[in-house]
């Protein structure tokens, strides 16, 4: 595990690989009968109503991951780990209590259904207001898979680090210092049951590679990174299998390619290496107000703090606070009716949109997902809500974006997919550029801070190119740029079309105390925002 950990400080938003080491083969080792795991729910269902539960829900979770770190010409680490177990969630007394289990049995989910009872009564004595659940039809026995193409735990272990190793190769050849890959693959086997009558088996596959790599210029000792510019997604090893009508070409001369249902790791860490050499050399921005380019993955990082975080109900009440703040859009600012952005905005959550990390068929209190409308037009409408958040804004429907990283973790409201819509007018990138005066083209998600109440930020990226008089002319370094969350969005000027729409995404999103993480993903098109300030992250003040 320490090996782990050491490689995993090269490496850009390292997700934990939590469970039991296990062997590569033991990953493919079948799931549990679905027979067997309705007659282990019910034994859970059963206990919690005989102890005096008004409603149950019980999780069988079976996860499986597996992590491949590379290192220039050597492999650093392999890990494969499971984890299996169940929790059970209760309403008892109008309260809430849960309880989970690793001794996956009758008896084991028994007991544990009768722990969470014994809780909720307890909790009950201080809670001040009886839950009040959205209510929810049963949906019997269904089920639910991710579609994939083929399984990447089936895929032999030489051909992935070939692959990595691969991709640091051409870093290597093509003059970089260092590079450190890694390839991230999840299998979520979920069986989820309550005692509205239904019994929900599902299987979800997530992959992610990424890598570092960094260019030295010896003479200065001046040093510059890339991150791939990659998207975690909710596929399977078919995204490791480029195919020319997935790759979105960036502006003319800006040597950037951008990637949709399918990513050549090969390609991308040959231009990453191009791209860190020059910025050894780029000329530093100067300050000042700009027109911000901003390509797919770079803005889902600023869609996820400015707006996915701000729209969770749980954010906007007030229960969520310690971890990453609350929300300036409270339900009285969304009383005033002012405007969230421009008449361009249309921000939608997703929790079915194809390929996402966050596709799932229900979620993890048995409601069915859907898409919804967060901004229309501009103007908030709608928050992120679950099944016993939805009285509290006088709504009576769950959005069905209900989560828990594990069996032993209880569920709570986590962030759908949260992706802007595309443009309905024919614009490609090169047009949106050709309109631009003073600008600045940026790619990637780099560093950001945003205010506890995600209001006052500032946001980086990983390359940046200056646009001057509708044409790329060049690399910048040390860009940043500052803003608030209303003045962004109202500064939305211009949208790609579909033909430009891609994912950004997350797999490690942290959330809650004790913290839980989950993976998100989000949509967009190249995306135009007049008059930013723009800041130059290497000057010193004073």
């Amino acid at each position: 595990m320490s090996s782990l950990a050491a490689g995993a400080l090269f490496l850009p938003g390292f997700p934990g690989l939590g469970g039991n080491l296990v062997t590569p083969e033991q990953l493919l080792v079948p799931a549990a009968d679905v027979a067997l795991k309705k007659r282990l729910a019910d034994a859970a269902l059963n206990a919690a109503k005989s102890a005096g539960a008004s409603y149950a829900d019980v999780r069988i979770g079976r996860s499986l991951n597996q992590g491949i770190f590379t290192r220039e010409k050597q492999v650093q680490n392999i890990q494969s780990t499971e984890s299996y177990g169940a929790g059970v969630r209760v309403l008892a007394n109008g309260t809430w209590g849960f309880a989970a289990t690793n001794t996956v049995s009758e008896e084991g989910l028994a007991k544990a259904a009768q722990l969470a009872v014994q809780i909720a009564k307890a909790n009950s004595k201080v809670q001040k207001e009886q839950v009040k659940l959205a209510p929810v039809k049963g949906h019997g026995e269904v089920s639910w898979k991710t579609p994939i193409q083929q399984n990447a735990f089936e895929v032999p272990i030489a051909q992935k680090v070939d692959l990595l190793l691969g991709a640091n190769a051409k870093a290597l050849e093509n003059g970089a210092s260092f590079i450190n890959s890694a390839l991230f693959q999840v299998n979520e086997q979920k069986y989820f049951a309550s005692t509205d009558g239904s019994y929900i088996d599902q299987d979800i596959h997530r992959i992610w590679p990424t890598f570092s790599v960094t260019a030295i210029d010896r003479a200065s000792g001046k040093f510059r990174s890339r991150q791939a510019l990659s998207a975690p997604m909710g596929m399977g090893y078919e995204y490791m299998m480029p195919k020319a009508a997935d790759k979105v070409a960036g502006p003319a001369g800006s040597d950037l390619v951008g990637y949709k249902n399918s990513y050549d790791i090969l390609e991308d860490a040959t231009a990453a290496t191009k791209q860190v050499k020059q910025k050894l050399t780029a000329k530093s921005v100067t300050p000042g107000k700009y027109d911000l380019v901003l390509d797919p993955h770079h803005l889902g990082l600023t869609i996820h703090e400015s707006v996915g975080h701000p729209t969770e109900l749980d954010r906007v009440l007030g229960y969520e606070a310690n971890y990453a703040g609350t929300s300036f859009a409270t339900l009285e600012w969304k009383a005033k009716k002012q405007p969230y952005g421009s008449k361009l905005v249309n921000i939608v959550a997703d929790k079915q949109q194809a390929n996402s990390l966050g596709a799932v068929g229900y979620d993890d209190e048995g409601v069915k997902t859907k898409k919804w409308d967060l901004i229309k037009d501009g103007m908030l409408i709608d928050y992120q809500k679950i099944r016993d958040q939805a009285a509290m804004v006088g709504q009576n429907e769950s959005d069905g974006c209900c989560y828990a990283q594990s069996w032993s973790d209880v569920q709570f409201q986590r962030m759908p997919n949260v992706s802007l819509q595309p443009g309905k007018a024919k614009l490609s990138v090169d047009d949106m550029v050709k309109g631009v005066d003073k600008g600045i083209y940026i790619a990637g998600h780099g560093s950001f801070s945003i205010d506890q109440q995600r209001y006052n930020s500032q946001f980086g990226g990983q390359v940046f190119y200056e646009i001057d008089k509708g044409k790329i002319t060049g690399m910048l370094e040390d860009v940043a740029y500052q803003t608030n969350t209303l003045e962004f969005w109202n500064s939305c000027a211009a949208i790609c079309d579909e033909s430009d729409y891609r994912f950004s995404g997350f797999f490690n999103d942290g959330k809650g105390q004790p913290s839980q993480s989950s993976a998100v993903s989000h949509g967009s098109s190249t995306t135009r925002f007049n008059g930013v300030n723009v800041i130059n992250t290497a000057r010193k003040i004073g």
